[in-house]
């Protein structure tokens, strides 16, 4: 790598300007992989980094080094392919830590080395054993030698909001005299309030020497559910670097979630006058993707990403949706990543939200049949907590007719295939819409997968399954099992339900939901009048 300049630019400048740009700065593959349940592969971590520089993501911190030759290769890899972003490394101000970062950033378009030290009373006694003056020479020590090998250098004080500000100040004067062109002031157990640290960053910008020049970056813990809230309050404060996580993973709690902080900005933009470079309408793909390769789930409720951040189940607000979006929705669904919102049919909906669904499922109803509709409808919403289009269906058409329009399933076989010398295989035997038995079989990389093959050639219809997830509807050992799979067709998203108490079979009854759909749609005619009184 070439020498620094000898010379700091006023990288500054940008957050001057009367609409201030605010740089994402990711650590969900540093801070975020290294937190339980999200641990990820080279491979996996070449995936999502792709993934977060078409986000727009402005610097994307790779990892950590100095842990492990594995590290190591993981930051190489991604510094070489990645482009659009900066690519940081993270070390300690230990010179190991700093040529770990050195050897693995060899490659990138735009590296940064991120050195860091504890600077609290509590770390400096206790994690370090080191005097102020000590923590003072290390952390000039290592922005010193980071310089050499990069332009790009950050400097965080660990556990800062625990520290003296007059030390803070001190010690942010020092590297930003040693070259460090950004200086992050980390919450890192979580424990700061929104007021404190915007007067810590009002505090800083008007204390650290030569302060002008340096880009001031917030990097918020969620131990106390403030993350995203103290993030936005140090950009009140002057930060213009926040460090965050998609779906906030991170250590403990977590950190500041991206989707949650970009989405503010945007939404209150005239309040915070400030901007982020996110495209916002990656953010669903993105979250999904990192729930995919970690395996950790997004909660239902969470903002932004959650499946129930766009739903609606009350009639109340299904009522005020229909008439006018902005009655309960503060942005819109596409503008993230979703691909519309959700009237959630449950036992809270009333007969305006059924009555849209009904005609969106083409199905033309009288009053009367509306009527008695409805009733069946809240009748069995006492019994389930979701019901879907194909109950609709069954309660307009009768059972019946329900079963004369699509496959059922009558027997199924899995097999998982653990010996060595044998492969996942599912048999699988239908009726179809004529009453003629199918029987199909198949192998596939697991046991699900074998039996979605399997449906799949028995009725000719194949999906682009984007997410599918199992969960207990009832408790205890014979608990029912909800699958739910939700597939992409022509452009549309799907989404089908099975239930029952063995979870494979729930499995294959949801995947038939969806493609008994697509066939229905394909054969038309559609819409359906149903005038019965």
């Amino acid at each position: 790598m070439n020498p620094p300049a000898p010379d700091v630019p006023d990288v500054a400048a940008e957050a001057r300007t009367p609409t201030h740009h605010v740089a994402i700065f990711d650590t969900s593959l540093r801070d975020g992989e290294q937190s339980p349940g999200c641990s990820m592969t080279a491979s996996q971590k070449l995936r999502f980094a792709h993934a977060l520089a078409e986000l727009g993501v402005d610097t994307i911190e790779a990892g950590f080094p100095a842990s492990s030759g594995a590290e190591i290769d993981a930051t190489r890899a991604i510094a070489r392919e990645v482009r659009g972003s900066t690519l940081a490394a993270l070390a300690r101000c230990h010179s190991g830590d700093i040529e770990a970062c050195a050897q693995a950033l060899d490659g990138a378009a735009r590296p940064r080395i991120h050195v860091f030290i504890s600077t609290s009373p509590l770390h400096r006694e206790h994690k370090l054993g080191l005097s102020r003056e000590q923590v003072l020479e290390r952390a000039v020590m290592g922005v010193e030698l980071a310089r050499r090998y990069v332009d790009d250098v950050e400097f965080s004080a660990e556990d800062a909001l625990r520290t003296e500000p007059e030390f803070l100040a001190q010690v942010c004067s020092a590297a930003l005299a040693a070259g460090a062109r950004t200086l992050n002031i980390p919450d890192t157990v979580g424990y700061t309030t929104p007021s404190e640290i915007r007067a810590l960053f009002e505090y800083l910008r008007g204390h650290v020497v030569g302060a002008e020049r340096a880009i001031f970056s917030a990097h918020c813990h969620n131990d106390l559910g403030l993350a995203v809230a103290n993030s936005l309050a140090a950009i009140e404060g002057g930060a213009r670097q926040v460090e965050c996580t998609i779906n906030g993973i991170g250590e403990r709690a977590g950190n500041c979630a991206m989707e949650e902080l970009v989405m503010a900005l945007r939404v209150r933009g005239a309040y915070y006058n400030a901007h982020t470079r996110i495209d916002a309408r990656r953010l669903v793909p993105t979250s999904r993707l990192l729930s995919r390769i970690t395996g950790m789930a997004v909660q239902r409720n969470k903002a932004i990403v959650g499946q129930n951040a766009f739903a609606h189940e009350s009639g109340i607000h299904q009522h005020g949706m229909l008439k006018h979006r902005g009655t309960y929705e503060i942005m819109n669904p596409e503008d993230v990543g979703w691909s519309q919102s959700q009237m959630v049919l449950g036992r809270h909906s009333g007969r305006a939200a059924l009555a849209d669904r009904l005609q969106t499922l083409g199905f033309v109803v009288d009053e009367a049949r509306l009527n008695a509709v409805f009733a069946s409808f809240k009748s069995l919403a006492e019994k389930k907590r979701e019901v879907f289009d194909a109950d609709l269906e069954a309660l307009v058409l009768g059972a019946d007719a329900r079963a004369a329009r699509g496959h059922r399933l009558t027997r199924a076989h899995v097999s998982t295939g653990v010996a060595s010398d044998s492969l996942p295989t599912a048999s699988v035997q239908l009726v179809d819409p004529d009453g003629a038995a199918i029987s199909e079989a198949a192998v596939g990389d697991g046991p699900v997968h074998a039996l979605f093959a399997a449906l799949a050639r028995a009725t000719g219809v194949q999906l682009q399954v984007e997410s599918y997830h199992v969960s207990s509807v009832t408790t205890g050992d014979d608990a029912q099992g909800q699958a739910s799979v939700t597939a992409r067709v022509d452009g549309v998203e799907l989404t089908g339900s099975g239930t029952s108490t063995d979870i494979l079979e729930a499995s294959a009854l949801a995947w038939l939901d969806v493609a008994n759909r697509v066939l229905r749609t394909q054969q038309q005619p559609r819409p359906m009048a149903v005038a019965m009184a």
